[in-house]
């Protein structure tokens, strides 16, 4: 249904609605932080806990299972996987003044008898003591972090309070999901409820592309590097494998990262062929099972975000809202890429785009 069903009246209505919400944003958003991410976690378990549903459990019994799966996973990564990285990333500290030592000693040399570029003599001795300096003053990254957060009481059961509210705020929202989403729509006026239905499921298909899809895909790109690299015999091979999968959130920028990282990492670690052309197998598999499997399966031809307005809209909401913006930028992207595509249909159907200064309805 065409937008031209509201009158001037309503449509100035509708925009200061919107401009109303996006200023109760911005003021508020010291505290939405919990909420949002108790929302995030509410929008992916739904379809979890409909499928449930169907199976024949009552939708409490299905939100608290998806809860005990959420739960139970996010338990496996905090025991499993944060340690280990922990343990990479701080070997790779260490390990910055003997990569620094073999780029002086190995790379520029190389560099500058293959391409006859001038070589200049890096600060290597100052570099070294730097780095070593301050990372025996941190302790670790872990303690910095946990010294940051209990350097202030107050701040710290606020961040406590925080995260305790996550899971309640998710709960609530999951249970009564499809409640709340009927009654927003059964609250819209008639003329533009087909139209205002359509746009939303637009967007959310759009989301659901990106956010369940997308990010699948990039978890599994993080196994699948990070399982090619241990074969290898890469001493990073998880810290590299999850920066490579988690950089994948733009086509082909996980491919780069990952290869180039992966490839120095080799080349200090061990300096021969044999292992590059190992880093390089492992990113061609990856990129192959991603072009030829993972993307069709998961995310298929549904509409996705442009990788531009991904950068852009993570960029743009956290300059203008902080961590909340970031956390609201995809959803805002999603629906003013599906308004602007609905305003182009509109556009085209108009009597402004058609010379004859009839619509296309009244050509036909």
């Amino acid at each position: 249904m065409s937008t031209e069903t509201l009158s001037t009246s309503q449509r100035w209505i509708v925009a200061g609605c919107i401009a109303f919400f996006f200023l109760l944003v911005y003021l508020l958003q010291p505290i939405l932080a919990p909420f949002l991410v108790g929302v995030l976690c509410a929008y992916l378990g739904d379809p979890m806990a409909d499928r449930f549903e169907d199976w024949g459990l009552g939708r409490t019994s299905a939100v608290a299972l998806v809860f005990v799966i959420m739960t139970a996973l996010l338990v496996l990564v905090l025991v499993l996987l944060v340690p280990l990285l922990g343990r990479q990333l701080d070997a790779m500290i260490g390990r910055l003044p003997a990569t620094l030592e073999w780029f002086q000693t190995v790379a520029l040399p190389w560099l500058g008898n293959t391409f006859n570029i001038p070589q200049y003599e890096l600060p290597l001795d100052e570099a070294k003591r730097i780095i070593a300096s301050h990372w025996q003053k941190a302790g670790g990254i872990a303690t910095k972090v946990m010294q940051s957060i209990t350097s202030s009481s107050l701040a710290f059961l606020g961040w406590i309070a925080n995260l305790a509210l996550i899971p309640v705020v998710a709960f609530y929202l999951l249970r009564d999901w499809d409640v709340m989403m009927e009654k927003i729509r059964d609250s819209l006026p008639r003329k533009i409820e087909p139209t205002v239905v359509a746009l939303a499921q637009e967007s959310d298909s759009v989301l659901s592309a990106f956010l369940r899809g997308q990010l699948l895909i990039m978890f599994l790109l993080g196994v699948i590097y990070t399982a090619g690299l241990m074969l290898v015999g890469i001493d990073l091979a998880l810290l590299l494998g999850k920066l490579a999968g988690l950089a994948s959130i733009v086509p082909y920028l996980g491919f780069i990262v990952g290869i180039v990282a992966a490839s120095i990492a080799a080349l200090v670690q061990y300096g021969d062929i044999m292992h590059l052309l190992g880093v390089a197998a492992v990113f061609a598999i990856g990129q192959a099972l991603e072009g030829m499997i993972l993307t069709p399966l998961l995310v298929g031809d549904r509409i996705g975000l442009h990788p531009v307005a991904v950068i852009f809209a993570i960029l743009a909401g956290g300059q203008l809202a902080g961590f909340v913006g970031v956390l609201l930028a995809l959803p805002v992207a999603a629906v003013i890429m599906v308004v602007l595509r609905h305003m182009h249909r509109e556009y085209k159907n108009s009597a402004i785009y058609h010379a004859s200064g009839q619509s296309k309805e009244e050509h036909v």
